[in-house]
């Protein structure tokens, strides 16, 4: 079986939005799809096949205050506006296309990461419900937002835990994989990251497991990094990743920026694309 796996990156996965409306153009639907945080919040337009639809929300929306900003702290306990991007986006203003979605006899995952445990779990895709939320808990960074619970267990950013999915697609029966990273060739991350401290310090006494996954971060990185190497040298999957010159900051405001860096995972796809068709 064909996958296609997605790594996050807030803004990052505009370019696996490039990405995917590559395939959506030459007609090439994975069977199945899993990730986390905005790489599978933007791949769920690619299963329901709305070409342009990540580029559109992301280009006209970014720097809408109800999308990201301190006014919607006070409510939301988010800079994110939680349910501007994942109920009335998808509801009203550009809408997600359910129908298409839920007949497309694809399977999606949906990685998460338990507070309570700090260890990955992944959610049938095909559940998604109208207020997005197990998009808003793969998506749920600490300090950005409040953990977000499904039948009561509070869950965190799928990245947290299981950065690249690619061992739990293998699992799942897929033996040739496309993996879209949003990190151009030889990066890693470094042993200490001040920013996952920080969100560690945050988390040490209400969930004590999730400061200790957030802490090890680095070292799962680099493991699933080498992970997704090894199959692409056994000849059991593709990797496309953003050049290093043409990289974006996670948080990306300039809306040129955020196009440039799309129509650059457009061509990437485009000039590897019988590298593609190969798999199916």
């Amino acid at each position: 079986m064909q996958g296609l796996v997605l790594e996050g990156g807030s803004m990052r996965p505009m370019f696996s939005s490039g990405v995917m409306d590559a395939l959506l153009d030459n007609d090439i639907h994975f069977p199945y799809v899993i990730g986390v945080s905005a790489g599978i919040t933007d791949g769920v337009s690619y299963v329901s096949r709305q070409n342009g639809r990540n580029y559109k929300i992301t280009t006209t929306y970014r720097n809408d205050r109800r999308y990201f900003g301190l006014l919607n702290y006070p409510k939301e306990k988010s800079l994110f506006g939680l349910k501007f991007l994942y109920e009335e986006v998808p509801m009203k203003l550009v809408p997600f296309d359910f129908e298409t979605y839920r007949n497309s006899g694809d399977k999606v995952v949906v990685g998460v990461t338990n507070a309570l445990t700090g260890e990955a779990e992944y959610l049938d895709g095909m559940k998604l419900d109208e207020k997005a939320t197990m998009l808003k808990a793969t998506c749920a960074q600490p300090l950005f937002f409040p953990a977000i619970e499904i039948d009561g267990v509070p869950y965190y950013d799928g990245g947290i835990a299981d950065s690249i999915p690619a061992e739990k697609a293998v699992k799942d029966g897929c033996d040739k994989l496309l993996i879209v990273l949003t990190r151009p060739l030889g990066y890693r991350k470094k042993d200490f990251d001040p920013k996952m401290e920080m969100g560690a310090k945050a988390m040490n006494g209400k969930y004590p497991k999730l400061a200790e996954a957030l802490r090890r971060r680095s070292e799962m990185y680099n493991a699933e990094i080498a992970f997704c190497e090894k199959l692409e040298a056994e000849g059991k999957a593709v990797i496309l990743r953003p050049d290093a010159d043409k990289m974006i900051d996670s948080m990306e405001s300039d809306t040129d920026k955020l196009a440039a860096f799309y129509h650059h995972g457009y061509d990437v796809a485009a000039a590897r694309m019988n590298e593609i068709k190969e798999m199916f």
